[in-house]
């Protein structure tokens, strides 16, 4: 029974299938050495290769035999179970069957290996072959991309973003920097995309050029394409139509993070050849599904785009006091959708809507997964900080809560910080009030059952208008945050200010330290599987595409352990033992705290085993639970904790 690799697979017919499977036994993997391989050398001659902070890469000789050996796969055809070898064993990173059923497109992964990036910037080949394999043109040698410079905007010297043409028998498009890479150098178009057709003998052809960095090329009919471009260091996009006769109209141009503007994602179906693309109704209506962020909160909408007036008609749009999603559409010619419908008291179930007759029939009964957290209450609140922001919470409160019986209660805070370049953006609204309180592992609410007051999703903008970075007062602006959360809780008679804990996962976690050494809000806190020493991402952290060496007084105002003989509020620290995300590596939380406890803080660190930056175990996740549980009760909810003033 061969594995099947999901990075690498592709349908061929209704029967056929190939994909890329591995057929060796893992006894025949290399084994370690039992002495050391010998001195592991690495160098650069003077080209700039800056590298994010990745883990788990190849590190040593062996490492790269590992690699190769577990890597390696043998692409198959399966036609109704029985298995046919295809070509000859290589690294596949990615395989694709053009829509005529008759080549494919491969990226291989070739040597030398990088110690540097993960397999995804490997130096790579792409090529297209026949159904036999055999090579018809080899379309590009990519470089590795530890050489692709730092920046939101800012991309791999190199031809990128390789696939088919949905609506095409067999062309294969891409898109190429004409800047270098380098957004900074001063042109009239920083990219290209170009198409090359079957039989793939003449050189390709100029498609289209962009004035921003491109995204991505989506053909529709007749000879258009939907071209989006924009900018993720000023947080822009633009969508135009390019026309059959190369003409560029611009359809919508907009901020990323202007969420009551946000017009939707494009609807697709199977065309002919069984590939997706964007639907249009009569010939020029896009079908959008969207969010549909408002002052009211997220109401989801399905709408209409016209592609030539640009006007936007409403198809149908989810109804207070529900939350109800577009999963599918059935029909568009009837326009039959199925929706996810939910509110405070009924839980998610599935409908089927016949939009033209406006009735909706329940195709589910689930039952509630969770019966525990019944009775808990939800409220969306909002609030102002001083700088004007407006802002929002979801509070929950126990079952049988009374304010004026039971007075204000402790108050748990957990938070994940977001940058944004305009204060307008900022104090959108998002998120509902109308869904279903469900938990996850990594939920907060359970706090709910203890006697505390949740404020979750409690929203901590950082915003950087104009030339102004967000990070440029990163600090202030987060106290701002918890300055205006806490005294709205407490306003509200609901919280005790005297008895708050914020905490916060990754990012989140980064805020916290933060918010503990340079504020006296909180009587504890809880930090999971954060960064605190920002010298150690010295090429750019989150959005922050400044390097260390440009902005050294920012990456060190920004780290907590920076400040670690401040931090005296009571500190969980929980992180995966395996932690792999970028940035997070274990050691930032076993630095931080000793650095604290060095200083005679109040620390604990809990490192959970064979845990990455989330944690699945059973036993893990219930021994958090229990860690946090216990720190609150210690230090927040016990009127008699010296903690409390």
């Amino acid at each position: 029974m061969n594995l099947v690799l999901n990075a690498a697979f592709d349908w061929i017919d209704n029967n056929s299938l190939l994909y890329a499977a591995i057929n060796k036994p893992v006894s025949m993997a290399p084994k370690k050495p039992a002495a050391p391989n010998g001195p592991v050398v690495q160098q650069n001659l003077g080209k700039v290769a800056a590298s994010v902070t990745f883990q788990d890469l190849i590190k040593t000789p062996f490492d790269e035999k590992l690699f190769e050996f577990y890597a390696t796969s043998q692409l198959v055809k399966n036609t109704n179970g029985v298995e046919t070898k295809f070509g000859s064993p290589a690294i596949y990173s990615s395989v694709s069957v053009s829509p005529d059923k008759k080549y494919v497109l491969i990226k291989r992964i070739d040597k030398p290996f990088s110690y540097l990036v993960t397999a995804g910037g490997f130096n790579s080949t792409m090529m297209i072959t026949d159904m036999n394999m055999n090579t018809i043109k080899v379309l590009a040698k990519l470089p590795s991309s530890e050489l692709a410079p730092r920046g939101n905007d800012n991309v791999l010297n190199a031809p990128r973003g390789y696939n088919w043409l949905n609506n095409s028998p067999a062309t294969v498009r891409w898109i190429e920097p004409l800047d270098s890479g380098l957004i900074k150098n001063k042109m009239d178009f920083h990219d290209a995309a170009y198409i090359l057709a079957a039989p793939f003998t003449g050189g390709p052809r100029e498609l289209v050029k962009t004035p921003e960095r491109m995204f991505g090329v989506t053909d529709i009919v007749n000879g258009s394409f939907f071209v989006t471009e924009g900018s993720r260091a000023k947080h822009r996009t633009k969508m135009s139509r390019l026309t059959a006769d190369g003409k560029m109209e611009v359809l919508i141009d907009r901020s990323t993070d202007d969420a009551y503007n946000d017009p939707g994602t494009p609807l697709s179906e199977k065309n002919k050849w069984g590939r997706e693309t964007p639907k249009l109704l009569n010939g020029s209506q896009l079908v959008m599904r969207g969010t549909g962020a408002s002052a009211k909160g997220d109401l989801p909408f399905l709408n209409t785009f016209d592609i030539n007036t640009k006007e936007t008609k409403q198809l149908w749009r989810c109804e207070e006091p529900y939350y109800e999603t577009v999963t599918d559409v059935l029909d568009f010619d009837k326009m039959i959708i199925v929706t996810n419908k939910q509110s405070q008291t009924e839980q998610p179930n599935y409908y089927v809507r016949d939009l033209k007759n406006n009735s909706a029939k329940a195709i589910t009964a689930f039952p509630d997964p969770q019966p525990g957290p019944r009775g808990i209450t939800k409220q969306k609140i909002t609030y102002k900080r001083k700088d004007g922001v407006d802002l929002a919470a979801d509070l929950y409160l126990p079952k049988g809560y009374d304010a004026k019986k039971d007075g204000p209660l402790p108050v748990m805070m957990w938070a994940y910080p977001r940058e944004f370049k305009s204060a307008a953006d900022a104090a959108q609204l998002r998120g509902s009030k109308y869904t279903f309180t469900r938990v996850g592992y990594g939920s907060i609410v359970f706090c709910t059952h203890e006697g505390y007051a949740i404020m979750d999703n409690t929203e901590f903008p950082i915003v950087g208008e104009g030339d102004k970075q967000p990070n440029d007062n990163f600090v202030d602006q987060l106290a701002w945050s918890a300055e205006a959360a806490i005294d709205k809780v407490a306003a509200m008679g609901v919280g005790d200010r005297n008895r708050v804990a914020v905490g916060g996962h990754s990012y989140g976690a980064f805020m916290t330290a933060n918010l503990l050494a340079h504020t006296n809000l909180f009587k504890a806190g809880i930090a999971r599987s954060g960064a605190y020493n920002r010298t150690l991402t010295p090429f750019g952290f989150q959005n922050e595409e400044r390097t260390y060496w440009q902005a050294p007084e920012v990456y060190n105002a920004m780290s907590p352990f920076s400040h670690a003989n401040k931090i005296k509020t009571p500190l969980l620290i929980i992180h995966g033992e395996a932690d792999n995300n970028p940035g997070t590596f274990p050691i930032q939380s076993e630095r931080l705290y000793n650095a604290v406890k060095g200083h005679g803080g109040t620390v604990r660190f809990v490192q959970l085993p064979f845990e990455s930056h989330g944690y699945a175990a059973k036993e893990n996740i219930l021994h958090m639970l229990w860690e946090q549980n216990q720190w609150l009760n210690k230090f927040v909810k016990s009127p008699n904790s010296p903690y409390v003033k």
